[in-house]
């Protein structure tokens, strides 16, 4: 089964939300078979790299409020945070453009450490402050999940990727995804924001039942096949042709 997670590195409900969902697959009783990839979506395309302006100045302006109000929305989702065991510091965040973080998570999925990668972006930007845009800290927090530094340094420096971000981020529009995070389980599923654990552990079970092959409950005959007899113990088959 396969649940592919669109999300931003900048969104604090993407890393409330992924908590969520993992403990939801913690109580996924067949957790083994669920392959989890994670898709790429900038929710501002055009943001600089270099920003002048601290997050509540920008909640502030995106939705008309007060720069207090701002500071208040983000108190609450610090204690949302805190609830699933994350810590946000808004006041030191640094805001950035988050396509090269897009771009060496991609990276980071060519030796299977995606998952690594995204947790420890997440990681970075909301607990630790750290500037997710900037070239070299990026390098530094691939280093430090194994990835080779000389090589993350070349692949940033290029274009690398551009087109599996932009692939990630097409598809989503054709997927409708105006928002994240967005889990997607076997393309026939979703699960918009950062839903509870309840409601994402029914989901995985849902799709999990959905996609299974059919169980004989009253096999008969040799071997689980039905009897060679035309009609018993309520199953009629046709006769086995003779050699």
């Amino acid at each position: 089964m396969k649940v592919e997670i669109w999300s931003d590195f900048m969104c604090p409900f993407c890393y409330i939300g992924k908590r969520r969902f993992e403990a939801a697959l913690e109580q996924f009783a067949n957790n083994q078979q669920v392959e989890v990839i994670y898709r790429s979506f900038e929710l501002d395309p055009q943001a600089q790299r270099d920003v002048g302006h601290d997050v509540h100045d920008m909640l502030a302006h995106k939705y008309g409020m007060s720069r207090e109000q701002a500071k208040s929305m983000n108190d609450n989702l610090t204690a949302q945070a805190e609830s699933v065991g994350l810590t946000y510091h808004f006041d030191t965040m640094i805001l950035t453009n988050t396509f090269d973080a897009h771009r060496l998570a991609h990276f980071a999925a060519k030796y299977g450490r995606m998952h690594e990668m995204t947790e420890r972006l997440l990681l970075a930007y909301f607990t630790e402050s750290k500037h997710i845009g900037d070239h070299a800290a990026l390098t530094d927090l691939a280093a430090e999940i194994g990835l080779d530094r000389d090589e993350t340094a070349r692949m940033l420096a290029g274009t690398d990727y551009t087109e599996e971000v932009r692939a990630d981020e097409q598809e989503a529009a054709g997927l409708g995804i105006r928002g994240v995070p967005y889990f997607v389980i076997n393309r026939k599923y979703a699960v918009s924001g950062a839903q509870q654990s309840e409601l994402f552990l029914e989901a995985l079970q849902k799709a999990w039942e959905e996609d299974r092959p059919l169980t004989v409950l009253n096999e008969t005959g040799n071997g689980g096949s039905p009897s060679d007899e035309a009609c018993a113990d309520g199953t009629c088959a046709a006769p086995t042709p003779k050699s």
